[in-house]
């Protein structure tokens, strides 16, 4: 089971809202290039969302954060493409909110046609815009899920029965096959270009997979969210397709849907049916069913936008001062804020070509990036436990290829490429969007003296610039199994206390209780262990959840890992779990004193921590918490900066629970 919270309709849910409202504003685009072609256009456009969708699926469950492909990324290769992959998704996230938010005014102008252009099109637009920052900033809750989920019912519903209804009524196999002359009407790199618009419907996997780490689903749930998502979007894809192409026949090298209802195509289907009633009934019921779809599109945009935003300030990648969150609703309201603005000057051109144009450079580079993380993934963590694996995966150099992945891999960055030649806006503006972000994105790391390719993480209450009482959002405790390990998982009970996830009011903090058995070298590493080892290991796991989950609004997740070495398992753990502090016992240093008194060079030998101690304190990412084990003489309380090191202080309590943890605050970001 993976996760908690939210189960696969919710997922279905927020996945189907980008796939509904691609259709709404993306079909008129794709017909006005593919022409006749068009149903074959989207059909090739399903089948990539079959890809891309086992490739999300693998990677959220593998490494469920709060971004999709930038995730993938960080593990899968280094910071540098986690951050590319991540900044083209954001510009992304900005235009799909432009798009969504101008394509629903002129939805509504089935109402009002004034709705529809001028400056009344641009300001009810911008009020769209400005409403979905401001739902934002307010927070994501399960019970938006639940709106969500029944709107999407009803949309896919009156989709079905527009399709079914659409094709018979229009259908006429020689209109739809007669005008296309290939390489004529429509020119292949029209083709080429419509394909790589079509595909942008992938952007509703990467708000689904920012929620995966509150999500509830086994395996079998899994392949079947696969499954239903990709064949609703073929069937629908494809369905109005053959409905729009047959409904207004290629005439020449254009057709009548792109020419009058560009903005509002689906508008137009309904139209264009000649008994009256039936024309109103569509009309009105899809203006308003778009409307709202186009508009939840936009909410989902924006809530992937502040996850991404978040996952980006936290590890560095942009500056933290961007992802500052909101003091009391945990938003990156910042990021959203400069979103808005952003996406409301986008819309002021008022060109949906141009738009969807930029749209499919981000969509297909992330995409791209995604499908290669999952391979690498393969290679770097072949032993990972994974919820879900892509299928039809064959033995290839030491590892399991999957075949998908690779498909798809190839397949978008060649759309991607074709969409940077045929289309000069997506080329000017995706290169400079680009090039702007890894130019600040180098001299943001450079300046604050951190790698370009290795994963620096910022507390999460330094966004929220909360100086006096540090709360952790994720704590890493490895057990000893003896009774010390009761007031580690005290003290990161404690210290996690009452946080809040941004963007999700119901979520809190988790305690990462680890046992590590170390296996000598004399043994392979998957040796088996004996029962008494076994069964020790559950107890302390038992005992420690237990304990930790008496603390309000604290989870405790259970683990256990082989290594050689204690010291390097922690610090390995504790980056890959991207933990906030690690609540950890100082083992007893030796009694043996070493240095010039035993023939040594140098002076006596440190004797507050012992080995393992000293490596996780020299080499976590994160703050470090030591406990002082028993002791007859003395006991140690001291926290470590992971980027200052200073000299741990010493104390003469033996137990955590007599007096707090020493520790120093993390610097500002």
């Amino acid at each position: 089971m993976l996760g908690k919270g939210l189960g696969q309709p919710a997922l279905f849910a927020i996945i189907y809202t980008a796939v509904a409202s691609s259709i709404y504003f993306s079909l008129g685009v794709v017909a006005d290039h593919a022409l006749g072609l068009t149903p074959l256009v989207f059909l090739i456009a399903g089948l990539f969302f079959a890809l891309a969708a086992m490739t999300y699926v693998e990677g959220a469950s593998l490494h469920p954060e709060r971004a999709g492909s930038t995730v993938f990324a960080r593990y899968g290769f280094n910071e540098l493409v986690s951050f590319i992959a991540g900044w083209a998704i954001l510009l992304d996230y900005i235009i799909l909110i432009a798009v969504t938010a101008f394509s629903a005014t002129n939805y509504m102008a089935a109402f009002w046609g004034d709705l529809g252009h001028g400056s009344t099109e641009v300001i009810l637009a911008l009020g769209i815009v400005l409403y979905v920052a401001a739902r934002n900033i307010r927070g994501f809750s399960k019970t938006r899920v639940n709106r969500i989920g029944a709107l999407v019912i009803a949309d896919i519903g009156l989709q079905l029965l527009l399709i079914v209804v659409g094709l018979a009524t229009f259908f006429n196999w020689d209109n739809l096959v007669n005008p296309i002359q290939l390489g004529v009407y429509p020119k292949w790199s029209d083709v080429i270009f419509a394909l790589g618009v079509a595909t942008v419907v992938f952007t509703g996997l990467e708000s689904a997979a920012g929620l995966s780490g509150e999500v509830t689903a086994s395996r079998a749930s899994l392949k079947r969210l696969i499954g239903s998502a990709s064949l609703v979007v073929i069937v629908v894809y494809v369905g109005i397709g053959l409905v729009a192409m047959t409904a207004f026949p290629v005439a020449g090298n254009a057709t009548g849907l792109s020419r009058y209802y560009l903005e509002a195509p689906v508008l137009g289907i309904a139209e264009a049916f000649d008994t009256q009633w039936l024309s109103d009934f569509f009309k009105y019921t899809i203006a308003i069913a778009a409307t709202a779809t186009l508009i939840a599109a936009a909410n989902s945009a924006m809530l992937g936008l502040s996850r991404l935003a978040y996952s980006l300030s936290r590890n560095r990648q942009i500056p933290s001062a961007l992802g500052r969150l909101h003091p009391t609703r945990s938003t990156p309201f910042v990021l959203i804020i400069i979103a808005a603005v952003i996406a409301g000057a986008l819309i002021m051109p008022e060109d949906l070509d141009f738009l969807v144009g930029i749209y499919a450079f981000g969509a297909l580079l992330g995409l791209t990036i995604a499908h290669l993380s999952i391979i690498s993934l393969r290679y770097r963590e072949p032993d990972r436990e994974r919820f879900y694996s892509v299928p039809l995966s064959v033995p290839f150099r030491g590892g399991s290829l999957p075949l998908p992945a690779v498909v798809g891999a190839v397949l978008s960055a060649a759309a991607w490429i074709s969409v940077v030649i045929t289309h000069a806006g997506a080329r000017y503006v995706g290169f400079g969007w680009m090039a702007f972000g890894l130019v600040t994105y180098v001299t943001y790391r450079r300046t604050q003296g951190k790698s370009i390719l290795k994963r620096v993480q910022v507390p999460e209450a330094a966004l929220k610039l909360e100086r006096d009482e540090l709360q952790y959002g994720s704590i890493l405790v490895p057990l000893t199994g003896t009774p010390l390990d009761d007031d580690m998982i005290q003290t990161a009970g404690r210290l996690a206390g009452e946080e809040t996830d941004p963007g999700l009011d119901h979520a809190g903090s988790t305690i990462e209780a680890l046992w590590i058995f170390e296996v000598p070298m004399a043994l392979p590493i998957d040796a088996r262990l004996p029962d008494t080892q076994l069964e020790r290991a559950r107890a302390a796991l038992r005992r420690a959840k237990a304990v930790g989950e008496e603390y309000e609004g604290v989870e405790v997740a259970t683990a256990t890992v082989r290594a050689r070495r204690a010291g390097a398992a922690i610090v390995d753990e504790a980056r890959r779990r991207g933990v906030q502090a690690i609540v950890m016992a100082a083992e007893e240093p030796s009694r043996i004193r070493g240095g010039a008194l035993l023939g040594g060079r140098g002076g006596p030998m440190d004797n507050f921590v012992g080995d393992a101690t000293k490596y996780v304190v020299s080499k976590a990412g994160c703050e470090v918490i030591l406990t002082a084990p028993p002791s007859s003489d003395v006991g140690v309380a001291a926290a470590i900066d992971s980027e200052q090191h200073p000299t741990p202080a010493t104390a003469t309590d033996q137990s955590i629970s007599a007096a707090p943890p020493l520790r120093e605050r993390p610097p500002a970001p």
